[in-house]
């Protein structure tokens, strides 16, 4: 009966992921919605609407949608690193740094600065939970799509590996053009100050600011964490030493 309904929760888990996107995004709407003065994503960072100072009306909201997605996705990966009938954990590639990128956006979310003792100390939590999942998330799509293409495709290893890491990258090239955009202000326009609303007012263009990537980056996370979960659903249920077999085994015929 208990090993019936462990099967029965880490058959599921893949829906886990998914619901904890649609918490994430409905927490950071309703907290946009009641944030005390106009608040536009372009311009303004992910920080402000988890902030009970900028934000006292909706910064609830938007605690309680990170948290969910948190933990939804620590759900999510628990039984994606499981142990195979031999008792040999079986862990695919990123998946410690999705933890530590989850783990990081519940401190973000709901440790009071007091506890942190330093500067900023939310936005340096922010930060580290996007390095993380980042990490996290292109390292498992890599090793993911890599082997859906030899499976299933019948595809050679080399250009399955190079298909794979171009899907991969696509999570990080936000973060990329944001440090692009960071360093062409530094360099050209350092009289602009850090991002704020008055870029707008001086009519700087969105790519510029730091913000819209860091919108854009949570948006790319959400997509790749929606697919990873999707692909591996029907995996959930399979021999997991099988899973994760080094390629090279793969196209010797261990499928």
């Amino acid at each position: 009966m208990k090993n019936g309904y462990l099967i029965e929760l880490r058959r599921s888990s893949w829906a886990a992921a998914p619901i904890g996107v649609l918490a994430f995004w409905a927490g950071m709407v309703m907290a946009a919605l009641r944030y005390p003065l106009e608040y536009d994503w372009r311009y303004m960072p992910v920080s402000h609407l988890l902030s009970p100072v900028r934000d006292p009306g909706g910064y609830l909201w938007a605690w309680a949608g990170m948290v969910i997605y948190s933990l939804c996705g620590l759900y999510w990966i628990a039984f994606v690193t499981r142990r195979d009938h031999a008792g040999a954990e079986v862990r695919p590639s990123g998946v410690r740094a999705l933890q530590f990128g989850y783990f990081f956006a519940i401190g973000a979310a709901v440790l009071p600065q007091w506890l942190l003792r330093i500067e900023r100390g939310h936005e340096i939590l922010t930060l580290l939970a996007f390095a993380g999942l980042c990490i996290g998330m292109v390292r498992m799509m890599f090793q993911t799509v890599e082997r859906t293409f030899v499976r299933r495709m019948s595809m050679s290893p080399g250009h399955a590996r190079l298909l794979a890491g171009i899907l991969a990258s696509m999570a990080v090239f936000p973060i990329v053009l944001a440090a692009v955009a960071q360093a062409y202000v530094h360099y050209a326009l350092p009289e602009l100050r850090w991002v704020s609303l008055s870029w707008r007012a001086r009519g700087v263009p969105v790519y510029l600011s730091f913000d819209f990537w860091e919108w854009t980056t949570c948006v790319m996370l959400s997509a790749y964490t929606v697919v990873l979960s999707l692909m591996t659903r029907p995996l959930l249920s399979a021999n997991p030493a099988l899973r994760y077999l080094p390629v090279s085994r793969i196209v010797k015929g261990e499928r």
